[in-house]
């Protein structure tokens, strides 16, 4: 019963935090409530100074709730699906071939030229952590986080075609990345001269391919009770059944479950509310998990400014955060020119359109959980404290900017 009153107490503080926000402050929602999180971090640790057992409670909850395991193996599984249920399958085709390159050979390029600069950084700046757990910190931080993406993108102002192929981009680079922070960290326990080759090929094979498929198969089968019927409080248990145990089933396999929801939700989302569901049903199980995604977005981001408090923060951890999140981004545009010019991609887009998706590119909590799992002895402390100023960095300053950098960005070149 202990993580039920945890988590009922962080949705009261979501609750308050949304209406005050909706009601007088009226910042994008993602924000207003990771900034709410933050300022209660603050207040807490404050309060540690007049009654420390009350600050080391609250951080006693926090640990217990482990904000790792219950991002990565329960809201995620929601989140994505909920993500992909919303997306336009015909206009993600236009982009398909940059979502595919963006989403792998990006994501590829960006962990190791990432891990290469940290390395050197950290060097430089006397605290020298191996190249190894630099690239862990590659691959956990390159892969832009579909919820936060979502969460902010779709309140702004941008071009639809833009916002599809950032969106499409973060929903598969999400579950690539993974797979490949999986790889190195299995490097990183195991030792290079332990680890072969063909054990990454099939790792990657296995979860990429394995989670699509899965993905395809649940949603299938979910399409064809869905076709029979027309109850929408089944068709929404079915749509729960999916997520729920498709996930399961994923982590039981050893497949990319973040894949398999995003192959889930947009079969579903598009064939399943054309040709399976009444007008009534497909609007119903829209709202259904249009709501299950604006109560699982305000969870998390009050969890990541709460994660503050537990974080083990250094001031020159702060300063490295900052250094690295303007790498982050350098690295990040870095990662879609070069496919872009080398496969003729950029021919297709409208001009600053890398820019656009450069500075849209948001870094979350996933990045975030990543690093949480990371062990003691793989420098655990510094990259999680530097991951969390890169992300709220990202989510802050890039979350609060997007759209008059995009204005900005139109008028530089014409549009």
């Amino acid at each position: 019963m202990e993580v039920f009153h945890i988590i009922s107490a962080i949705l009261i503080i979501s609750a308050v935090f949304a209406y005050i926000n909706q009601q007088y402050i009226k910042l994008p929602g993602a924000i207003g409530l990771l900034l709410a999180g933050l300022l209660l971090s603050v207040l807490v640790q404050g309060a540690g100074a007049v009654s420390p057992q009350f600050e080391a409670l609250v951080e006693e909850r926090l640990m217990a709730l482990d904000f790792s395991e219950f991002l990565l193996e329960f809201m995620l599984s929601f989140l994505l699906f909920a993500g992909a249920l919303h997306t336009d399958l015909e206009k993600l085709r236009e982009s398909k071939w940059p979502i595919l390159v963006f989403a792998t050979v990006g994501v590829m390029i960006s962990t190791f030229v990432t891990g290469t600069i940290f390395y050197y950084l950290m060097q430089f700046l006397g605290n020298p952590i191996g190249y190894i757990y630099c690239l862990l910190f590659g691959a956990l931080i390159s892969p832009t986080d579909p919820i936060a993406v979502l969460g902010i993108l779709k309140k702004a102002n941008i071009p639809k075609s833009l916002e599809v192929s950032i969106t499409g981009e973060s929903l598969f680079n999400d579950g690539v990345g993974v797979v490949v922070f999986l790889a190195i960290f299995q490097i990183a326990q195991l030792g290079f001269a332990n680890v072969e080759g063909s054990f990454v090929a099939e790792l990657f094979v296995m979860e990429v391919g394995g989670g699509i498929g899965l993905g395809l198969l649940i949603g299938y089968i979910a399409f064809h009770f869905m076709r029979r019927i027309d109850h929408y409080q089944t068709e929404v248990i079915i749509s729960l059944a999916v997520v729920m145990g498709g996930y399961s089933i994923a982590q039981i396999f050893h497949f990319s479950g973040p894949l398999a929801m995003v192959a889930a939700g947009l079969l579903i989302g598009n064939q399943g509310t054309k040709l399976a569901m009444s007008e009534q049903t497909a609007d119903y199980l829209t709202k259904f998990w249009e709501m299950v995604d604006e109560i699982m977005n305000a969870v998390l981001f009050v969890l990541i400014g709460l994660e503050l408090m537990v974080v083990e923060f250094r001031w020159e951890y702060a300063v490295i955060g900052l250094i690295t999140t303007g790498i982050v981004l350098a690295v990040r545009y870095f990662a879609l020119a070069v496919p872009s010019y080398t496969l003729g991609l950029h021919r297709t887009f409208a001009p600053g359109a890398l820019s656009i998706m450069t500075w849209g590119g948001l870094r979350g909590g996933i990045s975030i959980a990543l690093a949480l799992s990371l062990t003691n002895d793989m420098f655990r402390d510094e990259i999680v404290a530097i991951t969390y100023t890169v992300v709220l960095m990202s989510l802050v300053v890039q979350g609060l900017t997007i759209e008059p950098f995009i204005k900005r960005v139109s008028r530089r070149v014409g549009v």
